[in-house]
């Protein structure tokens, strides 16, 4: 795309009318997250937040097969607890960026959009999806929670019974059932998903830039409770605790050697 070589795990192309396409670039692993990435994209949420020129923002994956499909467990299975409380919150800073900042975001869903990938969907003000999306937070499967804000911001999306639903059970969402739980917005083919995020994106910056940005502070500021930042604490410590117990280790292993993991079958205790 624009001055970025593609070899960036984040690159991005601004369009005359005032939006920002930004993409993941990592397709070969469809376009998981590790800790460049997170540093990376953090960096242009930065850039793109102050930049007067951009009105509007889609984020969106590389190749037609993941939006985001999660983190990158190999890089992340090793994890200290302190290292994984470090990685929770520099995914949180990115989401909470696309949250914030004063110009618009839209994700456009082109594929699998597994645990993080879900999250940073969420944060965003929008989810168009293509018919091929998957959705899902899957990190119990993985001996984990969600760690960049699905704990705080999807009971806001579908409420909380279907977030338990989602979270507990680790199970995936087609696009269609995700349209009808009220995860997303719009469902476009694939060859329409973009075109059509951006028509709509552009539809936004038609219109007043200082008052949509005031109307998105507070719609957020309705949204939100006293104990937002407190919560997304909470979660990032909890989700680093778990690393080194023998569920995260052994579902880690099993995602990494493709195979279904045994894990302790005890319940915790009260």
């Amino acid at each position: 795309m624009n001055t970025k070589p593609s070899t960036e795990p984040v690159i991005f192309e601004d369009l005359p009318s005032g939006v920002r396409i930004i993409k993941i670039n990592r397709p070969d692993v469809l376009n998981a997250l590790n800790m460049e990435t997170l540093s990376r994209l953090n960096d242009v949420l930065q850039e793109t937040s102050n930049n007067r020129k951009v009105r509007a923002v889609i984020l969106t994956g590389e190749g037609t097969k993941a939006f985001i499909a999660g983190a990158d467990i190999g890089e992340m299975s090793p994890f200290t607890n302190t290292k994984a409380v470090g990685f929770a919150k520099l995914g949180q800073d990115a989401t909470k960026q696309l949250e914030l900042m004063s110009k618009p975001t839209i994700a456009a869903v082109n594929g699998f959009a597994l645990g993080g990938g879900t999250e940073f969907a969420i944060a965003c003000d929008f989810i168009f999806a293509s018919e091929n999306a998957v959705f899902g937070q899957p990190e119990v499967c993985l001996g984990v929670i969600p760690g960049f804000g699905g704990t705080v911001r999807l009971p806001r999306f579908v409420g909380v019974a279907v977030a338990k639903d989602l979270i507990f059970s680790g199970r995936r969402v087609k696009a269609d059932e995700a349209l009808r739980i009220g995860l997303v917005n719009q469902v476009y083919n694939q060859a329409d998903l973009l075109p059509e995020t951006i028509k709509y994106a552009e539809t936004i910056c038609a219109n007043s830039a200082s008052a949509v940005a005031i109307a998105k502070k507070l719609l957020n500021e309705f949204s939100e409770t006293m104990g937002r930042n407190y919560k997304l604490d909470s979660e990032a410590q909890e989700f680093g605790g778990l690393f080194g117990m023998d569920d995260q280790k052994e579902g880690m292993k099993a995602f990494v050697e493709k195979r279904k993991p045994a894990f302790h079958r005890e319940g915790s205790a009260t």
